[in-house]
């Protein structure tokens, strides 16, 4: 973290704080919380056979063809913020994985949602798993479970990273076999093979819906800055996304991922804590889609380039 700190640059926009690093924005509002975003399409360059990218008009278009012909096509807007990942298969067929264009008719001010806590009917051990006290199956029906309570309407990928009471609604599965060293986001090769049975039950859900989308979430101990917590844990998320991909082939389309520094404390401590510096997934399809089971058609708009 050392030299990212070094190379932070701050400036104040419209009463935000906006601070860049390599890899990273964070932006702080006047009440002091933060978001910290990044670029995902450094995860999908892997094994690709070639990458194109276009600008159509106000949006800027980027194919990842991958060896057997599949093109992962991915539409960000002017301000850089993800509008739509599709897949297409070599026989041409598409298929929309996120559609962040979509803005509901009910959805006020940004992209935090001020919902109420879900009403979680559901064993606490059933709606926050331990992956190492879980069988291969259970991981399995927890990534294939429903929302806990109802979902009142679609939401926008930036609504559910932003909104804890959004993500709630679906039950997660605490990575608690890969706990990382302080400073740290790196995966040792011992942790590493404990991700076999959560990257067979994302495989086994993909193959089931190749629509499915599973956030990953990383988080801090209290210890150290929120900027370096922010930063911090978004690494450590990122980390655990890519090797999903790179060493267990769950694509990478159907990841995403997101930290949170410090703000959702397992072990509530403010001292360092192993359980703290932990990754979460969760299954966010059914808030993606408004707990329909098949999303609307696509949006229209210009074919990405070939």
């Amino acid at each position: 973290m050392d030299a990212f700190r070094n190379e932070r640059r701050e400036v104040v926009q419209d009463g935000r704080t906006i601070i860049t690093e390599p890899g990273r924005v964070i932006i702080r509002d006047p009440s002091g919380m933060g978001i910290v975003r990044h670029n995902e399409l450094e995860r999908f360059r892997y094994g690709a056979r070639d990458i194109r990218t276009q600008r159509v008009g106000g949006e800027t278009r980027t194919v990842v063809i991958r060896p057997d012909g599949s093109e992962i096509i991915t539409v960000v807007g002017q301000d850089g913020q993800l509008m739509r990942r599709i897949r297409r298969d070599p026989m041409g067929r598409e298929i929309i994985i996120i559609d962040n264009s979509y803005r509901d008719p009910r959805a006020v001010g940004g992209y935090y949602v001020d919902l109420p806590p879900p009403m979680v009917r559901i064993p606490a051990n059933r709606y926050i798993v331990e992956s190492d006290e879980a069988s291969p199956e259970l991981i399995y029906e927890t990534m294939q479970a429903p929302p806990v309570d109802r979902v009142e309407r679609r939401y926008s990928l930036d609504e559910i990273r932003y909104s804890p009471n959004v993500r709630m609604l679906m039950p997660s599965i605490d990575l608690n076999t890969i706990n990382f060293d302080l400073g740290s986001w790196e995966i040792t090769p011992d942790q590493a093979e404990k991700l076999q049975v959560i990257a067979d039950g994302l495989n086994r859900a993909i193959q089931r819906n190749p629509r499915e989308v599973f956030l990953i979430e990383g988080h801090t101990d209290a210890t150290g800055n929120d900027t370096d917590n922010l930063s911090l844990s978004d690494r450590r998320a990122e980390s655990a996304a890519t090797l999903l991909t790179q060493q267990f082939g769950v694509p990478a389309e159907n990841l995403t991922s997101q930290g949170y520094g410090s703000q959702y404390l397992k072990e509530q401590t403010s001292g360092p804590s192993r359980f703290n510096r932990r990754v979460t997934v969760r299954r966010i399809t059914p808030l993606l889609n408004g707990g329909q089971a098949s999303l609307p058609p696509p949006p229209p708009g210009i074919a990405p380039p070939r």
